[in-house]
């Protein structure tokens, strides 16, 4: 009996073993998989790696809603590993839900999504109508339609982007010309309970003489859809091959390279410019009274209502204020809850403005639909947006890099973003803020930003266009105002000199322009200042642009240049022009009336970064030039010169005032001496209005006005003065148009023209003038390195 005892506890004991043996190590393992499999989890710090970097959709002709697409960036291989927890983010059963629902809609309607689903620029684009411009026709409003009613009215928003478009640079009239077409018809709330909903949209469409299923044709929209699914591609009619500039847009029906995603906007949006940024300084804390904020409507059912149903279980009443009401909407009481009163009443202790304000992060979770107005409200306050809208493809994606301006959260995960936020550190904090500023500022201020950015990205889906990196998309001064047509290559550009390392290509090419034409004699202002470029170690070579009615001098009247070339460039409307086998004399076309803008027009001849823009009158020496020179070089991003004037607010009569006094500021320096880098001659003639271009060649005047306030609107930076010179023209120079006394007049009111095109004010004070460093000192004139400075306010 003993025996068998012991015989049964040996076996046992052997089974044990063998148990924790083989259960031991496949528990090992299974601990070891879920150890790795939560290391691998995805991390929501960085806002929109997950969702707004994943591509759209790629949509096959057949209808089936395929496999996300990853956006390939720069840099794959640091942001791969990145790219597979994205993958993990929308492999969860509720968006295959949605994957599910998506599909059978779109199953459901095949016959009129087919064309929809299946359009790339490929094949729903007709890139010949681009070849030879960027041009874009709007349709003239309908007089009376067929139902025999008047035209429908148009939403002051959609007027807004009509007068955006028709007043730029991308406007044409003629269709046969254009590239896109833009609808008269307002599409931009298509919500069958909105009361700007425009009706009969199908039948409108079919009237247009150039719709042909849509394709090249552009239609902007905001609101899509109503109670109570709201639909995303419920717009009440079919789009055909147009593309869609939408807001609240999801990666399941975006049609990646196609659409573009625009932000929601108010009603009461501006046409231009509108509000800068509210961070007027980055300083240390960096964290504001409120760390995470959020004051808006609560859904109490219905679509929408799930995260912001919750958000009261994140406030805290201190550095953490979620407060939110449901007193909205008709029947709002018959549909309260329990908690209604409690939430109304904390509500209404927190002004909203103040808040924006007064958080380092904003949270912004979706609504009816996955946009919301408070993401461009936190931008332009400098609060970090926290995003929780889970699929919204952001605006602008996938140009612009939203992990550096916002943090995407997830809406399943909603108690874990107090962790995220308090979890990110001061100077990421720091940089996020810079960001959110930057991209207001460059994309989103305007209803007039939003269209342009629109017709850029499209732009750049041409075969034949240079795309812009994402440096250039994603730093200031932004796309819109680099232009890469000028140079693919980032050195010719002056704003990205100091962040890439570089420095402005050596000398300068000097350009004087002759608007009066005195006789050249030794004793003549022309003169003289040939005879002192000529002397600077740094000239490349000299431009005299002629403008005058006179004919050109001949070669034996101007000094003797060496080594420097000297082109005299005409215009072709000047009679009789004279040519000159010892000058290289061009021609250049104009206008029926020749423009006093021609002096910024880019030349050939034209190779330095450098430009040194003269009048005919300036008198300046050589050792000026030479020093204005050097301290451009220091900063080619910016207008350097000598001559400075002012610009101030009147108040009595509500306009702006310019002066010429000699103050303890200055917002102005006369490009009639003055260093600048070339790519603003670019930019003048490529990118500014023909309204803005118009007032210079209708006035004869304000050209320089008008190329400070582009280089400040461009910068965001004064220009700069140097040396203690103040009068910079030959008083000889009766003749000259600048001693006209109506020249004053004219110029004040070319700066409120210029003001109200522009939507604001883009020059930039400063009390800054920059002189030699022993300027003035009592020490020997022999040890200053550029003595003639000082002598020139004793002549």
């Amino acid at each position: 009996m003993q025996a068998k005892k012991r015989y049964i506890l040996v076996v046992l004991s052997c089974a044990f073993l063998a148990y924790c043996y083989f259960g031991g190590y496949r528990v090992k393992k299974l601990f070891n998989l879920n150890t790795n499999t939560f290391d691998n989890l995805p991390s929501f710090i960085i806002s929109q790696n997950r969702i707004n970097y994943h591509s759209s959709l790629s949509v096959k002709a057949n209808n089936q809603f395929n496999n996300i697409i990853l956006h390939k960036y720069e840099n794959e291989n640091s942001r791969s590993k990145h790219f597979k927890d994205i993958d993990d983010l929308y492999e969860t059963p509720e968006y295959n839900r949605l994957r599910t629902d998506h599909q059978r809609s779109m199953n459901s309607n095949s016959n009129n999504n087919n064309n929809f689903n299946s359009c790339t620029m490929e094949t729903c684009f007709d890139f010949t109508k681009c070849y030879d411009d960027f041009l874009v026709y709007v349709y003239p409003s309908e007089p009376l339609n067929t139902l025999g009613t008047t035209t429908p009215p148009v939403s002051a928003n959609y007027q807004k982007i009509l007068t955006a478009i028709t007043e730029s640079r991308y406007y044409t009239s003629d269709p046969e010309k254009a590239c896109l077409f833009v609808l008269a018809i307002d599409t931009l709330d298509r919500d069958s309970l909105s009361e700007d909903l425009v009706r009969n949209v199908p039948q409108r469409l079919q009237r247009l003489p150039y719709w042909n299923n849509g394709k090249n044709h552009i239609i902007f929209n905001l609101y899509s859809g109503t109670w109570p699914s709201y639909h995303e591609l419920g717009l009440g009619f079919d789009p055909g091959q147009a593309i869609l500039a939408k807001a609240s847009m999801s990666i399941q029906t975006m049609r990646h390279g196609f659409d573009v995603s625009i932000p929601l906007f108010h009603k009461h949006f501006p046409l231009r410019s509108g509000h800068t940024g509210m961070i007027t300084a980055n300083n240390f804390p960096v964290n504001k009274k409120h760390l995470l904020a959020f004051k808006g409507k609560r859904y109490v059912h219905g679509i929408g209502s799930e995260t912001r149903n919750s958000l009261f279980h994140l406030h805290n009443g201190r550095d953490i204020v979620m407060v939110t009401t449901c007193r909205h909407g008709k029947s709002w009481r018959e549909l309260q809850d329990g908690r209604c009163d409690e939430d109304n009443r904390e509500y209404d202790r927190y002004d909203y403005e103040t808040l924006l304000q007064n958080s380092t992060f904003c949270l912004v979770p979706r609504g009816r639909r996955l946009g919301s107005f408070r993401f461009l409200e936190a931008l332009q306050a400098g609060c970090i947006p926290v995003l929780l809208s889970n699929s919204w493809v952001l605006p602008f994606h996938p140009h612009i890099d939203w992990k550096q301006a916002a943090i995407w959260g997830d809406e399943r995960l909603l108690l874990q973003v107090v962790d995220i936020v308090r979890s990110i550190s001061p100077s990421k904090i720091m940089a996020l803020r810079q960001q959110t500023q930057i991209l207001w500022e460059r994309y989103f201020s305007s209803i007039e930003k939003i269209v342009f950015t629109t017709f850029e990205i499209i732009r750049e889906r041409l075969p034949d266009y240079p795309v812009r990196n994402g440096l250039i998309w994603n730093s200031s001064p932004g796309a819109l105002l680099t232009l890469p047509t000028f140079s693919d290559n980032l050195r010719d550009l002056p704003f990205y000199l100091d962040r890439l390392g570089y420095e402005p290509r050596a000398n300068f090419t000097a350009v004087i322009f002759v608007q009066v034409g005195q006789p050249i004699n030794p004793q003549s202002a022309l003169y003289k200042l040939v005879k002192s470029i000529t002397k600077s170690q740094f000239v490349n070579r000299i431009l005299i642009l002629w403008a005058a009615d006179q004919k050109v001098p001949s070669r034996k009247r101007f000094p003797a240049t060496g080594h420097v070339p000297l082109h005299i460039v005409t215009s072709l409307n000047i009679p009789q022009m004279q040519t000159h086998s010892s000058l290289n004399i061009a021609a250049g076309a104009t206008d029926e009336r020749p423009s006093i803008s021609q002096r910024f027009q880019p030349h050939p001849l034209i190779e330095t970064d450098a430009i040194l823009s003269l009048d005919e009158d300036a008198i300046l020496n050589t050792e000026e030039i030479d020093f204005a020179y050097n301290v451009w070089k220091f900063f080619p991003e910016r207008i350097v010169g000598f001559p400075a004037r002012a610009h101030f607010y009147d108040d009595s009569k509500n306009t702006w005032g310019y002066t010429s006094k000699w103050t303890n500021y200055y917002s102005i320096v006369l490009t009639g001496a003055a260093f600048y880098h070339r790519y603003y001659n670019y930019l003048y003639t490529n990118f500014l209005s023909h309204l803005l271009l118009k007032t210079v060649q209708q006035s004869s005047n304000c050209e320089d006005i008008l190329m400070n306030m582009m280089v400040s609107h461009v910068t965001r930076k004064p220009p700069i003065k140097v040396t203690q010179r103040k009068a910079y023209k030959d008083r000889d120079s009766v003749r000259s148009p600048w001693n006209d006394p109506d020249h004053f007049i004219q110029r004040q009111s070319c700066l409120n023209t210029f003001v109200a095109v522009f939507g604001y004010m883009p020059l930039l004070k400063s009390n800054m003038r920059l002189d030699p460093v022993l300027y003035k000192d009592a020490v020997s004139n022999l040890r200053k390195k550029y003595r003639q400075i000082e002598l020139v306010g004793k002549r």
